[in-house]
């Protein structure tokens, strides 16, 4: 009898799947979003919005439909990053409606709405649809030509603003380099991977930092090289910027060869120095960056810049309440590149750091899932999407406060964009696939008490 107990395998250790957390999360992120919307109708009416229970409604049963999703085909995945979504994509359509208040004719918050249901139809999607992400991997070299494609396709067509990363077809328009940057993910994860020993520990060594041979090096340098070019062709420096970014990260992190950052920042220095000397739309952002009252100076009115940063200082440290800035002063940009200076005039120092916090934490979890994946591919993958969404936030962030030059990107989940926003949705859809497999029991760990990365704080 004792014999049978001591050789009888343990109880099974089950991971909490905390699917109960995630949607109490959600009600708060819409519960929060709903107070904001009526706040913004008591400062400008003094009174609340007579369609905020349908605004309620409507991102409620978006939230519960991408949770249903994730609970029956991702039951493992963090709980956060869906509830931190949508709160972002609620505060989003919180302050685009509040800068509509001011221009009537200029109605962006319902075609918002719009898009952003597109974008939890395609999380669902894809939470459903992907049930190993190891698949994506079979398809690097497809998901490179697409995107080379949609980068190419807008040279074709007319600039907007000065940049040529428009598809307009009658009413409808859209920026296809938005989707590019998750199919160049994904490529990369795919090589890196498939080369990543060739690539830490082959080559000649130059200055102590060991360069990989030609042969395993070439074919990814000339996929970025011919992205970028064809991006600053385009007059898109911000997403160029945001490519290379994500380039050099994700060779970073699948050589584990610190020099990889020196020789990035290098030749971005460089190439942003190229750039900004010589191309006109550019020069322009770089000159209004190094002297944004100038403008004033010269009796011309204060630019779009220095807007910006009037609004951050009447913000202060608690900000002026949602619906009584005047953020608006700032022009067409105003629900696009520099909705940040809303929030940080509206809701001030204090309410624009807890949004810098979501991201972050956003970001976090994603790394965090990347870190506990078995597979190369996975692991890159999850750090390469995360990465996405840092530099995206860094870029925007630093060039609406004047820290670095504009680059006209959209904040994500914040800003006006039908294309930015479908594809952060996509975005965290995959890290909610790839969190599922890193946090999920491993099967030859099943009844022997041991789950990999198991813990009550995941």
């Amino acid at each position: 009898m004792t014999a049978t107990t001591a050789d009888a395998p343990p109880p099974e250790l089950r991971l909490p799947k905390r699917r109960g957390v995630e949607l109490t999360l959600l009600v708060g992120g819409v519960l929060i979003s709903v107070l904001g919307y009526a706040a913004v109708g008591l400062a400008h009416d003094g009174t609340v919005p007579p369609d905020v229970a349908g605004y309620g409604a409507g991102l409620g049963t978006l939230a519960l439909l991408a949770h249903v999703a994730v609970r029956f085909r991702a039951p493992y995945a963090d709980p956060l990053l869906l509830p931190i979504a949508v709160l972002l994509n609620g505060l989003g359509l919180v302050l685009i409606y509040r800068l509509d208040l001011e221009t009537p004719r200029d109605q962006a918050a319902p075609t918002q709405l719009v898009w952003s249901t597109l974008g939890v139809a395609l999380f669902a999607a894809v939470v459903v649809v992907l049930r190993d992400h190891r698949v994506l991997q079979r398809y690097a070299y497809l998901s490179v030509a697409s995107a080379l494609v949609l980068m190419t396709v807008p040279i074709f067509f007319p600039a907007v603003n000065g940049a040529k990363i428009w598809i307009r077809i009658g009413g409808l328009s859209f920026q296809p380099g938005e989707f590019a940057k998750i199919l160049l993910a994904v490529f990369f994860a795919a090589y890196l991977a498939a080369n990543r020993n060739a690539l830490a520990y082959t080559g000649r060594t130059f200055w102590k930092l060991q360069l990989p041979s030609g042969r395993v090096l070439g074919p990814i340098v000339a996929i970025w090289l011919l992205s970028v070019g064809v991006l600053v062709l385009e007059r898109d420096l911000g997403t160029s910027l945001l490519f290379f970014g994500l380039f050099v990260i994700m060779l970073y992190v699948a050589t584990g060869r610190t020099g990889w950052i020196a020789v990035g920042l290098l030749l971005a220095a460089v190439g942003a120095f190229v750039v900004g000397s010589f191309e006109p739309h550019v020069h322009s952002r770089v000159q209004d960056w190094l002297d944004p009252f100038a403008s004033i100076d010269a009796g011309r009115g204060p630019s779009q810049l220095a807007q910006s940063l009037f609004a951050f200082a009447a913000g202060g440290m608690l900000g002026t309440g949602l619906g009584a800035g005047h953020s608006v002063l700032i022009g067409f940009a105003a629900k696009s590149d520099f909705i940040l200076a809303t929030a940080g005039e509206e809701l001030g120092l204090s309410g624009l750091t807890a949004i810098f916090l979501l991201y972050a934490l956003l970001v976090a979890r994603g790394y965090r899932a990347g870190l506990a994946l078995r597979d190369p591919f996975g692991r890159l993958l999850a750090i390469g999407l995360a990465s996405i969404l840092a530099l995206q936030v860094f870029v925007i962030a630093g060039g609406v406060m004047g820290l670095i030059p504009l680059t006209g990107m959209a904040m994500p989940f914040l800003a006006q964009g039908g294309s930015s926003v479908v594809t952060n949705w996509i975005i965290v859809a995959l890290l909610i696939r790839l969190s599922d497999v890193s946090r999920r029991p491993h099967p030859e760990q099943a009844g022997t008490g041991v789950v990999a990365g198991a813990g009550e704080d995941r």
